[in-house]
């Protein structure tokens, strides 16, 4: 007659295998991932954002733009420039925001965006209300809501290619 091996005991020699395997496997120390030991970009920064713009609000948008956030950011510590493009396809307009450092930007008051964000929306009501085409916006809280919001970090930028004959 053949003796089976107790059940218990063989499952426990296999739990017993695998938590070795398992540890044999891991470094001697580990650290733990937070927000401050990663690593934060602490070059130029660019913030991205990208709004709702439909066409027939384009000029409308731009204005606004141009009286509420362009002179506030030209104020600001360590603003380098921005862009502002449209994609005609989505209807969106496309903000590309260069900031010296992340810490720069970051250091501006919630408080201070939300005034200028107020100033905007109003500028925005007030261009859309002149415009036949566009007045349907008009009467909305904020005629061109966020879609997007986010940073990339800045790495490197190619000049523009010179025209021949300049």
């Amino acid at each position: 007659m053949i003796r089976r091996p107790n059940r218990w005991l063989a499952t426990l020699l296999a739990a017993f295998f695998l938590l070795t395997v398992v540890l044999v496997g891991l470094p001697a120390t580990a650290q733990a991932a937070t927000p401050a030991a990663l690593a934060q970009p602490q070059g130029p920064v660019v913030e991205h954002l990208r709004v709702k713009v439909p066409a027939d609000a384009r000029g409308a948008w731009l204005q606004a733009e141009e009286e509420s956030w362009g002179p506030w950011l030209q104020r600001q510590d360590g603003f380098l420039g921005r862009e502002l493009l449209w994609d005609a396809e989505r209807e969106e307009g496309l903000l590309l925001i260069r900031w010296r450092s992340r810490r720069q930007w970051l250091a501006i008051p919630a408080s201070e965006i939300d005034a200028v964000q107020g100033r905007f929306e109003v500028a925005a009501r007030r261009a859309l209300s002149r415009d036949p085409e566009a007045r349907w916006l008009a009467g909305a809280a904020n005629p061109f809501p966020l879609v997007h919001a986010g940073e990339l970090e800045w790495v490197a930028l190619t000049p523009p290619v010179e025209e021949e004959g300049r």
